[in-house]
């Protein structure tokens, strides 16, 4: 059965002498989706991503926390480990998010209102809601 390309199917490809040949990359481009809405998905994305809002300590625990910055000041010599959960407001939108980390207290800073662990993070007094740590248990 003759189809009708056969005569010129396996024929050498044409390359032009004047014309020099599209890199495949190039090519390939010619072929990528069109984004008629540039910034669209990351719009979306942004409007997507969830925030949380900053709760209020009641006046129980802030007094526990105060203790335990107090007591963490006085045993900073000993480069206590702690826990800390704090949070961090949110540069684009309102709210924020609360992080834990774990690590050694370098310094307190009282007059700056902040805590710096070892790594060099530093943590706003202000932002801390919880801290825990060996130090703080009673026997």
């Amino acid at each position: 059965m003759q189809t009708p390309y056969d005569d010129i199917i396996y024929l050498p490809h044409h390359v032009s002498r004047n014309h020099p040949q599209m890199p495949l990359r190039d090519r390939a481009a010619q072929f990528a989706p069109f984004a008629a809405l540039t910034g669209y998905e990351s719009a979306v994305g942004e409007t997507a991503r969830l925030t949380s809002e900053r709760r209020e300590l009641d006046p129980q625990d802030a007094e526990e926390l105060n203790r335990r910055l107090t007591e963490l000041a006085a045993r900073l010599p000993d480069h206590p480990e702690v826990t800390v959960e704090y949070f961090v407001p949110d540069d684009r939108k309102a709210g924020g998010a609360y992080v834990t980390v774990t690590g050694r207290v370098r310094h307190v800073s009282v007059p700056e209102q902040t805590l710096v662990m070892e790594d060099g993070t530093e943590i706003p007094m202000e932002d801390i809601v919880s801290m825990t740590g060996e130090i703080f248990c009673r026997i």
